[in-house]
């Protein structure tokens, strides 16, 4: 038994040069994004600017290589910044753009003329890839507009929005007084607010999870009276929220579409512990508070 004690003590003391290892790795690449940030700051401001252009008009007629390729290099990173900045300006105040696209299959419906839909999203300070839905008109002598292919997650509910807000025409033989009618604008705004919705939810869960120090390469573990040991999404929406502690006790926290907290319920060894999910939640009403209650822990 005596043996074994070195070699316990020889893998936690390599667990310990690990999570070290693996904090500062974590450390130099903020360090690496934030010097990136800040360079791309500077070099874009208008003082700066105006330094450049002036030293460049300087230097124009003097024979330096050096010199005159750096400010060449200072200038083209300058140029390339604002027009990512303009990007971004643009995805930002348009973030729901259309487009034509036609569809090479001989046999399509319409002539293969489709109606592209790009939806800009963004989570955590930057813009996540953009989702597509094509739309084309399917129905013979009308106008309408049916879902042709879409990239939206499965848990968005698409058929339904396209069902309010797109319904098919209504048939010759339909006796209904009151004309079924499309309305697009009303589609798209729906369906963009639900992706937000569901990213700013997953987003959540994401710093819950920072904030009960589950991930390890955040560098904000919380000594708490008895740790967490999972937080996670309970549902495809990510509505439901399943939290799990050390002692064997486990929760399900409910939120609507908004991030309002609806209902909270904790199952320990006794059946249901109120008592744990009052401190979990602090009062808290909306999903971001307990959060906010976590990192003051």
């Amino acid at each position: 038994m005596a043996s074994d004690e070195p070699q316990s003590q020889e893998l936690s003391v390599a667990e310990k040069l690990d999570n070290e290892i693996a904090t500062l790795r974590a450390q130099v690449e903020s360090l690496k994004r934030d010097l990136k940030l800040q360079t791309a700051t500077l070099i874009t401001s208008d003082s700066t600017l105006e330094l450049l252009k002036a030293d460049s008009t300087k230097k124009s007629g003097i024979k330096k290589p050096n010199d005159s390729s750096r400010l060449q290099e200072l200038l083209t990173r300058a140029d390339e910044q604002n027009a990512h900045k303009q990007q971004c300006l643009y995805r930002t105040c348009a973030s729901i753009t259309t487009f034509k696209v036609r569809d090479p299959d001989p046999n399509a419906v319409d002539g293969g003329n489709v109606l592209g839909l790009r939806f800009e999203v963004m989570s955590k300070s930057r813009f996540l890839r953009p989702y597509y839905v094509m739309l084309n008109r399917p129905y013979p002598n009308s106008r309408f507009l049916r879902v042709h292919r879409h990239t939206v997650p499965q848990c968005i509910p698409l058929s339904g929005l396209a069902a309010r807000h797109l319904p098919p025409p209504v048939a010759k033989d339909d006796d209904s007084d009151t004309p079924k009618r499309q309305d697009l604008s009303s589609f798209v705004r729906a369906l963009r607010r639900e992706l937000v919705r569901y990213h700013n939810r997953t987003a959540v869960i994401g710093d819950l999870r920072s904030m009960a120090g589950l991930e390890s390469k955040k560098g904000k573990a919380k000594e708490l009276e008895v740790p967490i040991t999972d937080i996670s999404a309970a549902d495809a929406q990510a509505k439901q929220i399943r939290i799990e502690w050390s002692d064997g006790r486990s929760g399900r926290l409910v939120m609507d579409d908004n991030g309002d907290i609806v209902k909270m319920v904790v199952q320990g060894e006794d059946g249901q512990d109120r008592e744990t999910m009052r401190q979990f939640l602090g009062g808290s009403l909306r999903v971001e508070d307990v959060v906010k209650q976590l990192e003051s822990a």
